[in-house]
């Protein structure tokens, strides 16, 4: 089945250059889990996973589109850790992984991909299989803001020179329409978002123990903000 990131999966790491504020935490929740594997929900291109692999890390990937893992592979043979990523096609609720792991990283709100509590829930309850005991999810999400909203809503913005980016949002449905238009790509996919109460409600019910709940990448307390950043550890006599 195609995924909304095949026809951008050129386009991808042009947008997305200028979002870095998360790859030092990832990176330094990856050196606890050395020398790996760790898992990684949503690898796309590699934005986080390759400087993972280039910390020594090994790193098995999953993603649901064939043409974002072959950018990912190009990217991983640049950097020169391709013997440190084991990239597979599949879906977060049912990742095709038998191995159990220290950490399983879901960067860039890529839960959002995910409609239904039925399908959070299953999400991360396939997260917390994968861990050995004591081992740790580590992901982040928004609940968007009214300002946030008002500014973006409905109107094309140019995201990086020549990469244009526009959000719908249906306050109603808790649902963003995410467009991206590049020179010759474009797609359209929706984000789902739920409260950071109804997060913390949903990571409980799949067995974890919240370990911390951060308001952004620097670790801060979590205080209301629009992002969380979540480690949830799974329980030691699990």
């Amino acid at each position: 089945m195609a995924s909304d990131y095949d026809s951008i999966a050129r386009l991808y790491d042009p947008w997305s250059r200028s979002v870095t504020e998360d790859i030092a935490f990832y990176l330094e929740e990856a050196a606890r889990a050395a020398p790996g594997p760790v898992v990684e929900l949503g690898i796309g291109t590699g934005r986080i996973a390759v400087p993972v692999a280039a910390d020594g890390i090994r790193v098995i990937g999953i993603d649901s589109s064939l043409e974002m893992l072959a950018v990912c592979r190009e990217q991983a043979e640049l950097a020169g850790v391709t013997g440190l990523l084991d990239l597979r096609l599949g879906d977060y609720r049912n990742p095709p992984i038998p191995e159990r792991v220290e950490l399983v990283l879901c960067p860039f709100r890529a839960y959002l991909h995910l409609h239904t509590d039925d399908d959070r829930l299953q999400a991360l309850s396939a997260a917390y299989e994968l861990l050995v005991p004591d081992g740790r999810l580590v992901f982040d999400v928004f609940t968007p803001g009214p300002e946030d909203i008002e500014e973006t809503h409905g109107r094309w913005l140019e995201r990086e020179p020549g990469i244009l980016e526009r959000a719908d949002w249906d306050i109603e449905r808790q649902v963003l329409t995410l467009s991206l238009r590049g020179p010759e790509e474009e797609t359209t996919m929706e984000l789902a978002w739920v409260s950071q109460g109804e997060w913390r409600d949903l990571l409980e019910r799949a067995g974890f123990e919240i370990a911390a709940c951060y308001g952004w990448f620097d670790r801060r307390p979590w205080a209301g903000e629009d992002d969380s950043v979540w480690i949830a550890r799974k329980r030691p006599d699990a």
